[in-house]
């Protein structure tokens, strides 16, 4: 990832919380693997080569303030799983308070204590657009949804506001579906595709917007090191793709065949409940602005990312 070292900054200390989750891993290494000292802020103590670990616990709005006393920036990755329980109105509430209020505490920190933060890298979600956009191509500029997960991306986006009022840089990264052979959704498109039980969800058409995760990583580091980089931007690939097509990009890479019908939506309520619309709906999401801004995408194709995550 070397090729991104060319900005100019003066950031070693990168504080990350989330850190032990699947983005969270990737970053650490690629971090480490530019000379960054990294540590985390974690619920509990963390034995991790090269990494050391403070705690905090957002429910008590408490925190080691060490933690931000020796940071030079901070890349916020905490919040509760979406698609990890179905969404009981207690579920719902954590998969709230737990980006919210890990974001105030780490505000609330950073107003009430002398640091060297310059730069604030937060995780935000294409999710804030709503959970099914059709296929219209989507800029940042585009409305907010009024679903529940565009109602929590909101939310989320509004609370990393009260860091930027800091006069601290604040960037929101967007992120769409996340490809990695080691968690998220590759896996579970996998699983039945290897025993010949494949098959494209609903309609088929809905269009996922994915991103390689090693491509996720070099984005935030792209963001931590360009002084440039503020405000909102979609952290997705540039060739997003339906549902159907994706899943028959799998089976190929897999030699697997693929011949079931589509998986009902009425089904998948079922299973789901209100869930359900995360796989049923879509949204077709434009990189263009991150890539004017510089970046450069390593895995542009589905089928190249593919290849190099399961091939």
């Amino acid at each position: 990832m070397s090729e991104i070292s060319v900005f100019s900054i003066s950031m070693q200390n990168i504080l990350i919380t989330g850190g032990t989750g699947l983005v969270g891993q990737v970053l650490t290494s690629a971090l480490l693997e530019e000379g960054f000292k990294v540590s985390y802020l974690s619920r509990k103590e963390q034995n991790i080569p090269n990494v050391k670990t403070y705690t905090w616990d957002v429910r008590k709005q408490n925190i080691d303030t060490q933690a931000i006393r020796q940071a030079d920036a901070i890349i916020h990755l905490a919040g509760a799983g979406v698609a990890d329980e179905r969404w009981s109105d207690a579920r719902k509430q954590e998969i709230l308070k737990s980006r919210t209020e890990s974001t105030a505490l780490l505000a609330k920190a950073l107003k009430a204590n002398e640091h060297t933060v310059k730069a604030f890298i937060s995780a935000s979600a294409i999710g804030y657009y709503g959970l099914d956009t059709g296929a219209t191509l989507l800029h940042e500029d585009a409305p907010a949804g009024n679903d529940f997960l565009a109602e929590v991306t909101k939310s989320w986006e509004n609370s990393i506001e009260e860091v930027s009022n800091l006069g601290i840089r604040t960037a929101k990264l967007r992120i769409g579906i996340v490809l990695s052979e080691k968690g998220g959704a590759l896996p579970k498109i996998m699983q039945p595709v290897k025993f010949g039980a494949g098959a494209a969800l609903g309609s088929g058409e809905q269009y996922m917007s994915w991103i390689h995760i090693e491509d996720l990583a070099r984005m935030f580091l792209f963001a931590l090191q360009s002084t440039d980089i503020q405000g909102a931007y979609n952290a997705v690939g540039p060739q997003p793709l339906s549902n159907a097509a994706l899943t028959q990009a799998i089976a190929k890479t897999l030699g697997r065949p693929l011949f079931l019908p589509n998986v009902p939506t009425f089904a998948l309520k079922l299973m789901l409940g209100e869930m359900a619309a995360m796989v049923t709906g879509g949204n077709k999401v434009s990189s263009q602005k991150i890539e004017k801004a510089g970046f450069q995408f390593k895995f542009t194709e589905i089928k190249t990312a593919l290849e190099n995550l399961i091939g």
